[in-house]
């Protein structure tokens, strides 16, 4: 198999995850405002919010103006799973609850890298791979790979709410080999997503990559 130029790699579910889960999480930071209510219950609201929410891209959005959108993108979500869990009504001060959770997600604090990314990056580099990150996160993906010790290994970042695109779309699989300037045929993507990941790589020219995490 040829080598590739580029390997573009999805955040979440694929360098990186959520230790224990989102609704632990929630659940953990939502007790020091004096809400109590169960990781698992919130997990449930979570993906649920998570999925009915839309992609996230500001198409109309100056770009300064992009940080205040993505949280409030975010603050929704959180909104609509602590409503959907039956709680909301117990914060006095939803708004610093949301605050703290979102600061919190752009630490290293919450995330864990999987075993197998290191030693597979370095191994790339070492053969001269150019590796850029490509996801539909935020931008708090900076301090976040930043804060695991992941930053130095890409030359590119692409995410969703930056390039108004987002993954399935292969505007976003474009804009990102442009960085590089490189052909779909010579990238690979990397992602946990069959549809968003592997599918939507291939429908975009590049090799797909499914990496099953389960």
């Amino acid at each position: 198999m040829e080598q590739p130029k580029v390997i573009f790699l999805d955040a979440v579910g694929t360098l990186f995850d959520v230790k224990g889960s989102v609704g632990k999480v929630y659940s953990q930071i939502a007790q020091e405002f004096d809400v109590t209510v169960s990781a698992e219950t919130l997990n449930t609201a979570f993906i649920e919010s998570f999925k009915a929410a839309p992609p996230p891209i500001f198409p109309d959005a100056e770009l300064q103006d992009i940080p205040q959108r993505e949280f409030d993108w975010w603050r929704i979500i959180a909104l609509n799973t602590f409503e959907r869990a039956g709680v909301l009504k117990e914060f006095s001060d939803f708004s610093a609850f949301f605050s703290e959770l979102y600061i919190h997600f752009g630490t290293g604090e919450p995330w864990f890298v999987y075993p197998d990314v290191l030693p597979a990056l370095i191994n790339w580099r070492r053969l001269g791979v150019s590796l850029g990150v490509l996801s539909n996160f935020d931008s708090r993906i900076y301090s976040v790979l930043q804060s695991l010790g992941l930053r130095e290994f890409f030359t590119s970042v692409t995410i969703s709410t930056q390039v108004r695109a987002a993954k399935p779309d292969p505007q976003i699989f474009a804009i990102a080999l442009d960085k590089h300037k490189c052909s779909p045929e010579a990238a690979w993507h990397i992602g946990d997503s069959i549809v968003e990941d592997y599918y939507a790589a291939k429908a975009a020219g590049l090799r797909g990559v499914w990496i099953n995490r389960h």
